[in-house]
């Protein structure tokens, strides 16, 4: 069958250009539960490390670019976008370490396409198509399944705590993509947006990690960890992420993040040693449903 004929060139092309970037992002973000592991470290300082040294390279890339999106941005909505990128990192990473790498990052990246529709609804009047509620049902859904099939321990305050910080991530998450669309809807780039953002978001987090981070910093393996969180999940992610977003709305952009607690998922079994039984590799399939469904959708 001719590729040409079955498939439009314009679908093929808005997706390389919206989708296919934020997938790649959620990927490398899916490494992130897997390598923090191996830090000798509490998540606080990794969360710290991991977006405030993630947002000095950003803000290197974005170079004077930055600034002028900053300006254009305005101090209350940079305020709020730095604010969001701040304690996303350290609920996210608190979340997995108190409830789990999958259980932190499924309700982290479930709950984020909620919100984006709550706040897009509430702040933008967007309206809510049929489609992305299908996608976000079923994404949801698989995750549930491949939470509540997984063979983990838990219970107790420290699981519901970090259930709770995993919807603040989720929050917050939300809130700092919706703060980048905004601006690179007005015409600033997406390197020079997340230059403005996570380089501000930094100025908060580095003097948390000065506090907290010493046992992460005076050690070589907690210093790899730092880098490559720092570098993968956040650098080169991010990129491809602010690139995606130009082009894709906020609540299908989150939709399409859920691929994160898929390969978070996967990365427990091959890497950690964690077992899933059907239920999970059910909640895998209907997540990548999901996530197909929101990629696909038409321009």
């Amino acid at each position: 069958m001719d590729l040409h004929t079955s498939v439009p060139p314009t679908r093929l092309r808005t997706f390389a250009a919206g989708p296919l970037p934020v997938l790649v992002a959620a990927a490398l973000w899916g490494t992130t539960g897997t390598a923090a592991s191996f830090a000798p470290a509490d998540p606080v300082s990794i969360g710290a490390a991991t977006m405030g040294f993630g947002g000095l390279l950003l803000l290197a890339l974005a170079g004077r670019s930055a600034l002028t999106a900053a300006r254009a941005a305005g101090p209350g909505l940079l305020l709020l976008g730095a604010l969001a990128v701040a304690v996303y990192p350290l609920a996210f990473y608190t979340s997995m370490a108190l409830a789990g790498v999958a259980i932190g990052t499924v309700v982290a990246l479930g709950s984020a396409p909620v919100f984006a529709a709550l706040l897009e609804r509430w702040a933008d009047g967007a309206r809510l198509d049929g489609r992305w509620a299908l996608a976000a049902a079923l994404s949801v859904l698989g995750g549930a399944l491949l939470i509540t099939g997984g063979s983990r321990e838990g219970g107790g305050d420290g699981s519901v705590l970090g259930v709770l910080l995993g919807l603040l991530a989720g929050a917050t998450y939300v809130v700092y993509s919706w703060v980048a669309g905004r601006l690179m809807r007005r015409g600033h780039g997406s390197r020079a947006v997340l230059g403005a953002l996570f380089g501000a978001g930094a100025a908060v987090l580095l003097p948390v990690l000065a506090l907290t981070g010493g046992g992460l910093l005076r050690s070589t393996t907690g210093v790899l960890v730092a880098g490559y969180l720092a570098l993968v999940p956040m650098g080169l992610a991010y990129v491809a992420f602010g690139a995606g977003l130009r082009r894709t709305p906020v609540r299908v952009a989150t939709t399409l993040t859920l691929l994160e607690p898929l390969v978070a998922a996967v990365l427990g079994v091959v890497v950690v040693g964690e077992r899933f039984g059907a239920q999970s590799w059910l909640g895998m399939a209907l997540l990548l449903a999901g996530l197909v469904l929101a990629g696909t959708r038409r321009p």
